[in-house]
């Protein structure tokens, strides 16, 4: 379909894809190039509108993958590991994608966790120790939160919330 316009048309109609795109959100480079193949545009003139639009600025895959990982932790509560695999699912390469997680200090990840853990218990209702702690690590782990720091915060904040905690009293973390 597109293959078979002029070059200049195929051009335009490029552009006009990736500035649509572009206006919704950030894309990463990756994500262009896929959509324009999806549309059917050629390799070469993907990489050359993906190289102007690059000089630019107006795609950047560092900027992207640090504000992915500032409102995706914020928002989602998702942890360092999480927002990686996520940053490398849509082309970031893994080098920058660590970097802007790497923002993420320690510190913050916990308070993430606990904050998400104290969330949860609240519309937990009154359900046992025992299954608290299974369900509360889950969402962790999902979440992309490291098994120690979990079993370290559900303990503590089941302790705040008046559990006994004698479940994962005996866990090394």
């Amino acid at each position: 379909m597109t293959r078979e316009l002029p070059p200049d048309e195929a051009w335009r109609k490029a552009k006009e894809v990736c500035f649509d795109l572009l206006a919704a959100r950030p894309r990463t480079k990756d994500e262009l190039r896929q959509a324009l193949r999806r549309k059917g545009f050629a390799d070469d003139i993907g990489e050359k509108l993906l190289g102007k639009l690059d000089d630019a600025g107006l795609v950047d895959d560092a900027a992207f993958a640090e504000m992915w990982v500032r409102s995706r932790h914020t928002y989602r509560g998702l942890a360092r590991r999480a927002l990686v695999a996520e940053l490398r699912r849509k082309g970031v390469d893994p080098e920058i994608a660590a970097e802007a997680a790497g923002e993420i200090d320690a510190e913050a990840e916990e308070q993430r966790a606990r904050e998400l853990v104290r969330k949860k218990l609240r519309t937990m209702g009154d359900v046992d120790e025992q299954k608290a702690t299974r369900r509360l690590i889950g969402m962790l782990a999902r979440k992309g939160y490291p098994q120690g720091l979990s079993y370290r915060v559900v303990r503590d904040e089941l302790r705040d919330a008046g559990a006994e905690t004698t479940l994962l009293d005996d866990v090394d973390t």
